[in-house]
């Protein structure tokens, strides 16, 4: 699947407060969460449901992100 080229485009950020309200009213399958800190910083605690995509590795790994959902990265 290629990404179309607009994915990335430059959002405003949103708030801890508007994440957790996002959350509480989508379900996870509705949007995308992407945890992009290391490896070992997700294995000692991430929010459910979060993918882990390193930092480093999103330009590679971005075709595995669905392109139609919000999508929330940490």
């Amino acid at each position: 699947m290629k990404v179309p080229s607009d994915y990335f485009k430059k959002v405003s950020s949103m708030s801890v407060d508007e994440v957790k309200q996002f959350m509480r009213e989508n379900e996870p399958g509705e949007y995308n969460l992407i945890d992009v800190r290391q490896p070992e910083e997700y294995e000692i605690k991430h929010i459910p449901g979060a993918q882990l995509i390193p930092v480093g590795q999103i330009d590679d790994r971005a075709n595995e992100v669905n392109p139609e959902r919000p999508t929330i990265i940490y």
